[in-house]
């Protein structure tokens, strides 16, 4: 199944969990076998008294996690067109009862998330309790490429960041290293990528049956001391002043048209985040508009019932089969967008995509 769970007994007997996302050729990638097995030993472990802390790791040199498993989704979408197929519909209300979990976990549960850490990655990392990133994480909410929207509490992080870098990050796709990360509160702690182990032993060194919070935090300022001359420069917090005058308008239309003129721009990190968004979907751009704007009035649950919603409804129109294929499957990075024209996308269509596709009660309803 592709996770590898392991417990460690540490100096007084306490246990501690170890899940390891264990398929590093897919980089991670999120199958919902995988998703099923790590809700499953969380909430295993979750009740039994003799493990004391969690951590949530991935193999491999590459990433923590790239995200979820979307080429069999869009494959799912492609030989069910205009209906939400049976995959589809397990898969995201497992992945994101397993989000809200990780949220909502009542041990002190640590994600190690070095390298790429997309999507879904973000969701599990967004989830933990102490988020910890190394000078090779690369994080992102890529979903403007491929058709899709930034699901998995996105709409929850994104919408809490200061000013419009929420709405910029969702809109461009632009990746964030670790300074960003912690810059913009999507990390806790910063340590070296050889450091893992050493953290692993002294976690097993600590006294769980007292001050636990306090000998945690303590460890962590140790092990981030020993780290900080490898953190990176910051990206993002300084271009802000930037990011919220090209994004101070009032719709959608606006804010593609402004973001993708940051293409000519003399910043090449502006102009990279210009051009993502300009080669990327125009009905995407809408949804994300829409969703971080509901989302400042939803608590975390109403969230991710939000996004199982928006998730159902982007596996019954065509933009999200089409980006996996152009640029993931068949790789020609032309998809054929069916809205190609930001201002030709029918209103009616948005505000579908927000309207429930199924019969009686809402699926994830129990994380209210």
């Amino acid at each position: 199944m592709s996770i590898h769970c392991e417990v460690l007994t540490g100096a007084d007997g306490a246990r501690i969990g170890i899940a390891s996302l264990d398929a590093p050729k897919a980089l991670n990638a999120l199958t919902l076998p995988m998703i099923e097995q790590l809700d499953q030993q969380l909430d295993a472990w979750a009740r039994d008294p003799g493990i004391v802390c969690v951590l949530l790791r991935g193999n491999g040199a590459k990433a923590f996690c790239a995200g979820g498993d979307v080429r069999a989704l869009a494959q799912a979408c492609r030989e069910q067109p205009g209906s939400v197929p049976a995959l589809a519909a397990s898969f995201f209300a497992s992945e994101y009862r397993l989000d809200h979990r990780l949220h909502t976990y009542r041990k002190p549960l640590l994600c190690w998330g070095h390298g790429h850490v997309l999507g879904g990655g973000m969701g599990l990392l967004q989830g933990a309790a102490i988020r910890i990133v190394t000078p090779s994480s690369r994080l992102a909410m890529p979903e403007i490429s491929i058709g899709l929207y930034p699901d998995v509490g996105a709409s929850w992080f994104l919408a809490r960041l200061p000013g419009k870098l929420g709405l910029f990050l969702g809109l461009t796709g632009a990746p964030i290293n670790a300074r960003d990360a912690l810059d913009l509160g999507l990390a806790d702690r910063f340590l070296g990528e050889q450091q893992q182990e050493a953290l692993i032993d002294e976690l097993l060194q600590l006294n769980w049956q007292e001050q636990t919070a306090l000998q945690l935090n303590s460890l962590l300022k140790a092990e981030q001391h020993r780290a900080w001359a490898e953190l990176p420069e910051g990206q993002w917090l300084a271009r802000r002043a930037i990011i919220d005058e090209v994004l101070d308008v009032a719709n959608p239309v606006a804010a593609w048209r402004a973001l993708s003129g940051l293409a000519r721009h003399a910043d090449p990190l502006l102009a990279d985040a210009g051009k993502r968004l300009h080669e990327g979907c125009p009905l995407t751009a809408h949804l994300v508009w829409e969703q971080i704007h509901r989302a400042r009035h939803l608590s975390l649950a109403q969230v991710f019932q939000m996004e199982y919603t928006l998730s159902l409804n982007c596996c019954r129109h065509p933009e999200f089969s089409e980006g996996v294929r152009a640029r993931l499957l068949d790789k020609d990075n032309t998809p054929r967008w069916h809205w190609p024209d930001v201002a030709q996308v029918p209103a009616a269509v948005v505000q579908a995509h927000f309207s429930k596709a199924w019969d009686g009660r809402h699926p994830l309803a129990e994380l209210g």
